[in-house]
């Protein structure tokens, strides 16, 4: 009897296991950062004025980050959590995208000029997002991005509230240009890591367009780059999660500036990139990431995924380009 024991216990705990694996190994729904922002000034009395839609987003999906399915499992060490690598990667990615964000709304969204003063709760909430994505022991992570939290709650509430005129959101194309850039650089390193799925040899473009650039030590004239095969999952699932992310402040964002996207006839590029970024979000109709031949008789999930990004890296250097002209 003992025996049956001894073995019956642990293949229970193991289909348990595995049957929890199954279920949390899930990414979450989008959702329309519109309704949200309007069900959040509802909810807490805040007025619909510029700035309000993009801050309920990024309060959202931070929101969402902690709260989903399983909750917040990078930093997860016990099983089966320990034992999930996609959704941890999925989170990385999207609390990239918060942290450049939150940056950005702290250094240029909520500043008239360079020699304006920082908002006090986003200058708090900021390096709160920073905070190490994998710590378990207190503080742990997940009571950093709480608090943050609670500072861009309190930044929203007094940017709708006209007694209190320090705290703005200027929807300016320069700012917005600035946030698109470091949208730019995230998606351009994701491609690149994802098309280095298959391998292959790249001319050194390090130092291409500037005759007196330099740089610390010599670079071979060509690089074989290629990802890890046992980090080609994790790529993926971290772009879907910076698409993820991207989409809904992509979204909020249009809100916001829709003024100045009009002015520069820039709402239909803005809404393309959208488009492309949502294309990033289809379901995976494989039981894992396959990483076939360029032209080989499987698929390569990686170069699909760096397609799209790419078509999305592209309309956003066009429209930076755009927002610069007068």
């Amino acid at each position: 009897m003992k025996r049956k024991l001894l073995i019956t216990i642990p293949i229970v705990l193991l289909v348990i296991c595995a049957g929890m694996m199954f279920w949390l190994n899930r990414e979450p729904d989008m959702f329309d950062p519109i309704e949200r922002a309007k069900l959040h000034a509802q909810a807490h009395g805040h007025a619909n004025v510029t700035g309000t839609t993009t801050t309920s987003a990024l309060i959202e999906v931070v929101g969402i980050l902690l709260n989903k399915r399983g909750g917040y499992m990078s930093n997860d060490i016990m099983p089966p959590w320990v034992f999930l690598d996609n959704v941890p990667s999925w989170e990385f990615g999207a609390i990239t995208q918060v942290r450049d964000l939150a940056r950005v709304m702290r250094n240029d969204f909520s500043r008239s000029q360079t020699q304006s003063t920082e908002d006090p709760d986003l200058s708090e909430a900021d390096p709160l997002f920073n905070y190490a994505h994998n710590r378990w022991f207190p503080p742990d992570t997940e009571g950093r991005y709480e608090k943050g939290m609670e500072y861009l709650e309190s930044y929203l509430s007094r940017l709708s509230d006209p007694n209190q005129p320090n705290a703005q959101f200027y929807a300016r194309a320069d700012n917005l240009g600035t946030w698109l850039g470091l949208v730019e650089k995230r998606l351009g390193s994701l491609s690149q890591r994802l098309s280095a799925s298959v391998g292959q040899e790249r001319l050194n473009t390090d130092l291409s367009g500037d005759s007196a650039a330099s740089q610390s030590t010599a670079s071979p004239e060509k690089v074989d780059v290629k990802t890890s095969w046992f980090k080609i999952d994790n790529v993926f699932y971290e772009s879907r999660g910076s698409a993820w992310a991207l989409i809904h402040f992509l979204k909020a964002i249009e809100v916001d500036f829709n003024d100045v996207l009009r002015k520069k006839n820039a709402l239909i590029s803005f809404r393309q990139i959208i488009r492309e970024l949502e294309s990033t979000q289809e379901k995976l109709h494989a039981p894992m990431v396959l990483n076939g031949d360029k032209f080989g008789a499987f698929a390569n999930h990686s170069l699909v995924m760096a397609n799209y990004i790419s078509r999305a890296n592209a309309a956003i250097i066009d429209l930076r380009f755009l927002l610069a002209q007068g």
